[in-house]
């Protein structure tokens, strides 16, 4: 297991060090932020000070190599718009985003398994039907206007949530948490449910087809003819036989949803890491956008990583072969 992990640990450092190089040329390549930061009227010289200030006066290649003596030391640079550290603007928001995310993928768990499991052993009822038919609509329905409907129904219609923001915060851990108020949740549900209903529909489907794939196999037939119960059967050989797949969709699925959230941050006017991106786009502040991307590298790498460990654990094949490789 340790040099499996090992291996895995080189192979993230390069896979990190080329999407660096990718980010870094992707983002210092376009556009020129000092036509945004600076006055119009100002003379030459303060405009060529301003350059040098921020470092633009260099040739590429060495502000890359500079980015980089400065991240292996923590050091992701400083917002040209906010004049603070870029990783620190991003880290005071992330609590919000990470708080979104996680009670997304928790509803898709919480919702996809089990009607998964629903529609994959009673495939022909209407139950299991219905599931499928709704679940079409969480892959079609598009982000933005299904926000925008639950605002509708739910906050302006029915009263019942707020329509906007985050709810009163409290100190877990030392992490700035909503969740552990009931207002807190009021405000919660909507934005993560929004977030959570393209991947609900995911964990349906792939539910539904492990099980009924996982029905036909051999361990199953012989399971029933030793006389174990339904429940035996589907919770323990089922469930456990198709939950490959469904580690690997969800835990990808959640560095989605966290770079990705922006959408449903926008329209819930939630005070997470997507509105800063936003505002960085629009000032072509490159040290928070390289930040930003960067830390979304990492955590996909993370979670990859995360993934290929309990593939290893759920199935010692997937050990074995890549020691032998």
């Amino acid at each position: 297991m340790l040099v499996f992990i090992i291996r895995r640990l080189l192979q993230s450092v390069v896979v990190l060090l080329v999407m660096s190089l990718l980010v870094f040329v992707g983002v210092y390549a376009i556009g020129n932020p000092i036509d945004m930061l600076i006055s119009p009227d100002a003379d030459q010289l303060d405009r060529a000070r301003t350059i040098a200030a921020f470092g633009l006066d260099k040739p590429l290649w060495q502000q890359y190599f500079l980015f980089v003596k400065n991240a292996l030391a923590g050091d992701m640079g400083r917002s040209f718009a906010f004049s603070a550290p870029a990783l620190t603007l991003i880290v005071e928001r992330m609590p919000a985003t990470m708080e979104l995310a996680v009670f997304a993928i928790v509803l898709s768990i919480v919702l996809g398994i089990p009607l998964g499991l629903w529609a994959g052993l009673r495939p022909n009822g209407i139950a299991g039907k219905t599931i499928m038919a709704v679940s079409i609509l969480g892959f079609s329905l598009p982000t933005f206007w299904v926000g925008l409907m639950l605002i509708m129904v739910f906050a302006v219609q029915l009263g019942w949530l707020p329509s906007s923001g985050r709810g009163p915060t409290e100190l877990l851990l030392g992490v700035p948490v909503s969740f552990l108020s009931f207002d807190g949740l009021k405000h919660l549900l909507m934005p993560a449910f929004n977030l959570a209903l393209f991947n609900i529909a995911l964990v349906i489907r792939l539910t539904r087809a492990g099980a009924q794939e996982a029905l036909l196999q051999d361990y199953v037939k012989f399971a029933r003819a030793k006389g174990l119960g339904n429940r035996r059967i589907i919770g323990v050989h089922v469930l456990k036989n198709i939950l490959i797949p469904i580690v690997t969709v969800i835990a990808l699925q959640f560095g989605s949803i966290i770079a990705f959230a922006i959408v449903t941050e926008s329209v819930f006017a939630w005070p997470g890491m997507g509105k800063l991106i936003i505002d960085s786009i629009r000032f072509l502040d490159r040290p928070v956008i390289v930040a930003y991307l960067m830390l979304i590298v990492v955590i996909f790498i993370a979670i990859n990583l995360v993934v290929d460990v309990v593939y290893s654990l759920l199935d010692p094949r997937v050990r074995l072969s890549d020691s032998k490789g």
